[in-house]
């Protein structure tokens, strides 16, 4: 028999998602991010769920081939652009949108021979890609004069539209470099699209809230009418009885202050559940909330039955997902949903469901 630890993926859930954004988006195109491997969640499984998207956002040139070859035909943008010149091969034989962010991707491009659709990134405060100040006008013009660039859409990356600080001052710089410039705009992630109408520009880029999690760390995926598209779930394999001052785990590192009984659950670090996750983490057993105790090993984590007296070998856990968003996971390990989801291991087994 496999342990019986499974990913369940819900195509509904990302289809309700994506019409969520669609919402908010007015009448701006949409890109479905769908980058490392859909946050976890299967590059080709995301995008059949998307398919209502206008196009889709990846980083690596290999999950956009698996897109051609399973048959998707709507744009691909490439959120790094190429990262060699021999990249600008696959950009035409894939036709793909790269993002042109630096000096040396403009110098790729001369070897285009095929036309191109191509967005321009502007560094408009974050400070990890894009140009900036004066670079922005040599890089227009380089793109304007190029003769087989097509058409160029203008983009930019928010740092605090998940926070106070918000999107106007990088809104405002973005709006002074390239005033002159009468092109397509792209601007809003998750964040931007849910909170700031201001910034829809004419195509939108939703990410983390397609998979049902919150950008914000004030506001929940549910109130946001969010759905999970993730669930992991296993069962307690095993359970033991500790006495008060009686230790669980590795390194005794929870100590028992009255007589419990710990439920042995198959998941661990080598499943993607963080490591660091404390005592106290929430969890779900038969559907109702309890709490990890002890840390957090390899193949297994020790949960706290005690108040769930019918809870034993076989009940079932569900780690996050359904009925326990990751984002409250996340919280509780000092990390985000986003690391959650992208670190389920390989040895998953994942079921998809409509």
């Amino acid at each position: 028999m496999p342990r019986p630890i499974r990913a369940t993926i819900s195509a509904g859930a990302i289809a309700h998602n994506l019409e969520l954004a669609r919402r908010h988006a007015a009448s701006a195109k949409i890109w479905a991010v769908i980058k490392a491997n859909a946050y976890g969640h299967g590059v080709e499984r995301a995008a059949r769920a998307a398919r209502g998207a206008e196009g889709f956002a990846v980083l690596d040139f290999d999950e956009a081939a698996r897109l051609r070859r399973a048959g998707f035909a709507q744009p691909i943008l490439m959120l790094e652009g190429m990262f060699e010149p021999d990249d600008v091969s696959l950009v035409a034989q894939h036709r793909l949108t790269p993002v042109i962010h630096r000096r040396e991707q403009l110098e790729m491009l001369r070897a285009a021979s095929a036309p191109l659709e191509v967005y321009l990134k502007v560094n408009s405060g974050m400070n990890r890609l894009g140009f900036t100040g004066d670079e922005v006008p040599h890089a227009y013009q380089a793109l304007v004069r190029h003769p087989q660039v097509k058409s160029i859409t203008l983009m930019t990356h928010f740092a605090e539209a998940d926070g106070a600080t918000g999107v106007a001052a990088q809104l405002e710089r973005f709006a002074g470099l390239t005033k002159s410039f009468r092109r397509p705009r792209s601007l809003a992630n998750s964040a931007a699209l849910l909170r700031f109408p201001e910034a829809r520009g004419d195509w939108v880029r939703p990410g983390i809230m397609l998979y049902g999690c919150s950008p914000f760390a004030d506001e929940s995926a549910q109130a946001l009418g969010l759905r999970p598209a993730m669930t992991l779930a296993s069962e307690i394999i095993a359970t033991q009885a500790l006495r008060p001052g009686e230790g669980v785990g590795y390194g005794l590192a929870y100590k028992a202050e009255r007589p419990l009984r710990i439920g042995v659950v198959a998941c661990g670090y080598a499943d993607g559940y963080p490591r660091h996750a404390p005592n106290g983490t929430p969890v779900l057993v038969n559907g109702r909330r309890t709490r990890i105790v002890g840390r957090v090993s390899m193949d297994m984590i020790t949960v706290d039955l005690t108040e769930l007296p019918q809870a034993g070998i076989g009940a079932p856990v569900t780690l996050w997902g359904e009925g326990l968003s990751a984002d409250e996971v996340a919280a509780a390990a000092g990390t985000l949903s986003y690391e959650l989801l992208c670190a389920l291991a390989p040895r998953v087994p994942v079921v998809e469901v409509a």
